[in-house]
């Protein structure tokens, strides 16, 4: 009888691919491989919130270059909300996100272990692939082409406690609050007034939010609370299930104010066991949605979150 070892050498022999693959693998494990050694472990902590914020770098040059419209543009805040939504799409276990202007914030599950939850590999998958997204989406919305290609940087924060996530992301639509009324005004005096700039700034400098908003009503007749919501609250993506379509998944785009209780209690997925609520419009389903749904990118109807991205 022959040996074992007289059949295995047969069938390496016999078998070039299964031969290729141990040289490569002896190949690897040479003398250099000391290197990996300082390498860092970036693991992060285990049931911690991760958030990843990406924004985008010098998009005040960027906006002007492509002329965007004062103060909002609103195809080229859903060129951010069709990127964000693709970032979704290849981590379902993103339970929000939450964009304005040029920055979006991914909030993963506590239990995610999406990429073994290595801190380098989570940031950089999600901002490559959301700046990727956001050229491949940008002749969908915006009619004017790319002059050069825009840039995101990316970090990375951890929240202990659903507390401290919900701080955070009110303190995101904060801002949102702050800057849309000060630049609604500004540009406002600019574009309605034919102030300078510099003028612009001098009249506002020192104003609260109640001068504001009545500079707004007394001089141009404008309510800014009856202003699109996207612009005042900025954009909340979840993902839900569409009562018209029969219960597809999507990536739903909500404009609503997460800062107060009521928002919590309504989308109790977020913080609770993680299964899609249901969506239903009245006006109709936004374009974002009907995009998805046409395209066939729908998500997977099964509650359990999962990644189609790879977690080595």
């Amino acid at each position: 009888m022959r040996s074992l070892g007289f059949l295995n050498n047969l069938f390496k022999f016999s078998n070039p691919t299964f031969s290729l693959e141990l040289s490569i693998r002896r190949m690897a494990c040479s003398r250099f491989e000391y290197v990996k050694s300082f390498e860092q472990d970036d693991s992060i902590l285990p049931n911690v919130w991760i958030v990843i914020r990406v924004d985008g770098k010098k998009f005040h040059k960027f906006s002007k270059t492509h002329d965007f419209e004062k103060p909002n543009d609103e195809n080229a805040l859903n060129v951010m909300n069709a990127a964000a939504t693709a970032v979704m799409q290849e981590f379902r276990d993103i339970v929000l996100a939450y964009g304005q202007s040029d920055e979006y914030s991914f909030v993963f599950r506590k239990e995610t272990t999406a990429f073994k939850r290595r801190s380098a590999k989570l940031l950089t998958y999600v901002t490559s692939l959301f700046s990727s997204s956001y050229v491949m989406q940008w002749p969908r919305w915006k009619s004017v082409p790319l002059a050069y290609a825009p840039c995101f940087d990316g970090r990375v924060v951890l929240y202990p406690s659903d507390e401290n996530l919900r701080d955070y992301l009110s303190w995101r639509q904060a801002d949102v609050h702050v800057n849309n009324l000060y630049n609604t005004a500004f540009w406002k005096l600019v574009l309605g007034k034919g102030l300078s700039n510099q003028q612009a700034e001098e009249r506002l400098r020192g104003t609260f939010s109640a001068d504001k908003n009545e500079l707004l009503f007394q001089e141009f007749g404008i309510n800014y609370n009856t202003l699109p919501a996207m612009y005042r609250k900025g954009t909340i993506l979840l993902r839900k299930r569409v009562v018209d379509r029969k219960g597809r998944q999507a990536i739903v785009p909500l404009h609503e104010d997460l800062i107060s209780s009521q928002f919590w209690k309504n989308h109790t997925e977020i913080l609770g066991k993680y299964v899609p609520g249901s969506y239903s419009s009245p006006d109709g389903l936004p374009k974002l949605v009907e995009i998805q749904l046409n395209d066939n990118h729908s998500e997977q109807e099964d509650d359990q979150p999962q990644n189609k991205a790879d977690i080595s």
